[in-house]
């Protein structure tokens, strides 16, 4: 199961997360509503000396409790359900992949998996696996990105860009991954396409496990890094560039993000 069951939505800045007892195992903290200016909580600092009166925070987690993984795994199948998709419920703990979790309260909101590629395959091999045999032929090391939902009531424009941004760090900072595929609807390439930089790989298909179309798509994560340097963190640039790059976080905050995900998982 792919991306191609995601709320279509903007993203936004956000804040980084200090190592502060009260943020226990939090990765970020997430404005409600994008500011103004770069809202980073450096390291230390305390959080109200940071945001303003009435501005709430999601935070993202790594759902690596029981508790986390049934209400992430429930988001996913309210979300995917309601646009028709036949989703079963998803069990146990797979070495080769983490889901992340971003919560208002006690209520999670948003959600993604990362899975690595290993013996046991990727999701996307059910669907595109000649495909996917072709890129690890070229000694290419692959990771996908599955089962992002978002909750219908939320419209927080930080909420994608934390979790694509967390999740990339993971597949390429930390296990140094070359290549991300994913599942998505046809409708939805051309948002991949030019805003993230993806390139179709896998021509439509009706895929059986969800009963809806599917097109698979690559990204090439040294471009990814590339797009992040260059416009990560750059709101300035959002207004002209056609691209979710510049909602990212900037490039010198990725390693506080790498270590607390590093601690996390």
């Amino acid at each position: 199961m792919g991306i191609r069951r995601s709320e279509m939505v903007q993203v936004g800045r956000y804040a980084r997360r200090p190592a502060a007892p009260a943020f226990g195992d939090t990765i970020i903290s997430v404005p409600h509503q994008a500011p103004l200016t770069s809202l980073v909580v450096e390291e230390g600092d305390s959080l109200q000396q940071q945001i303003a009166p009435g501005r709430g925070l999601f935070k993202i987690r790594l759902a690596d409790k029981q508790g986390r993984r049934e209400a992430a795994g429930l988001l996913v199948q309210r979300r995917y359900a309601w646009r028709g998709y036949q989703v079963g419920a998803t069990h146990g703990i797979h070495p080769n992949r983490i889901t992340l979790s971003a919560s208002n309260g006690d209520d999670v909101v948003a959600t993604i998996a990362v899975g690595l590629d290993s013996v046991a395959g990727l999701f996307v091999d059910k669907l595109y696996g000649e495909e996917v045999k072709r890129i690890r032929a070229v000694d290419r090391r692959i990771c996908e990105f599955t089962k992002l939902a978002i909750e219908a009531s939320i419209r927080s424009k930080p909420i994608l860009a934390a979790l694509f941004h967390i999740a990339y760090i993971h597949a390429r900072r930390i296990n140094r991954c070359t290549d991300l595929v994913v599942e998505v609807n046809p409708r939805h390439v051309g948002f991949y396409e030019r805003m993230l930089g993806f390139t179709v790989c896998g021509a439509e298909r009706m895929d059986p496990r969800v009963g809806a179309p599917a097109v698979l798509l690559r990204l090439d994560l040294l471009f990814a890094e590339k797009q992040i340097q260059q416009m990560g963190g750059r709101l300035d640039l959002a207004a002209t560039r056609r691209s979710l790059y510049p909602y990212f976080f900037a490039a010198n905050e990725e390693s506080g993000i790498e270590r607390r995900l590093r601690s996390a998982t």
